[in-house]
């Protein structure tokens, strides 16, 4: 991947309503050609969309709690994710290594409406929980740089020796 696709991924990374041509000033490219090279990340998969950072507090879910489960009968099917889909209050899903089979990051209004929340997940996917509540986040939906040219790659370790 070029540089400057690079530099357009951060940019749109951050603030993914930034106009071509702000675009453009800041990669020194022209605006047709930043269109394109926008256009070419999105057709490849790179870009994937574009999603609005909601601040949860103001629409009433102000407590974010990290849940670990793990099947209670782990000769089960590992289907968790399917069967918790319909929680809308479950924000990502994360299959891990370690203990637990997965990690949910999870949003709701209040301990009463966690402890709920729990009932539901265990109840639907047949699992045990373990649930980390935070405190306060201070930051999150940091962008890292993508990694360039002179990047170590972990396939390539043997040759560096």
């Amino acid at each position: 991947m070029e540089e400057i696709d690079r530099r357009i991924i951060t940019l749109l990374a951050r603030d993914g309503r930034m106009s071509f041509t702000d675009l453009a000033r800041e990669t020194g490219l022209s605006v047709s050609a930043v269109h394109q090279r926008v256009r070419r990340l999105e057709k490849r998969g790179v870009l994937r969309g574009y999603a609005a950072l909601v601040d949860y507090d103001a629409i009433g879910l102000s407590l974010t709690a990290f849940v670990s489960i793990k099947p209670t009968d782990p000769a089960a099917a590992d289907d968790a994710p399917e069967r918790l889909a319909h929680l809308s209050a479950i924000e990502a899903c994360h299959s891990v290594a370690g203990d637990e089979s997965y990690i949910l990051k999870v949003r709701v209004a209040s301990p009463i409406a966690l402890e709920e929340l729990l009932n539901q997940i265990r109840a639907s996917a047949n699992v045990s929980t373990r649930t980390t509540v935070v405190l306060s986040t201070p930051y999150e939906h940091r962008v890292p740089e993508p990694a360039g040219p002179d990047d170590p790659r972990p396939d390539r370790a043997d040759e560096r020796g």
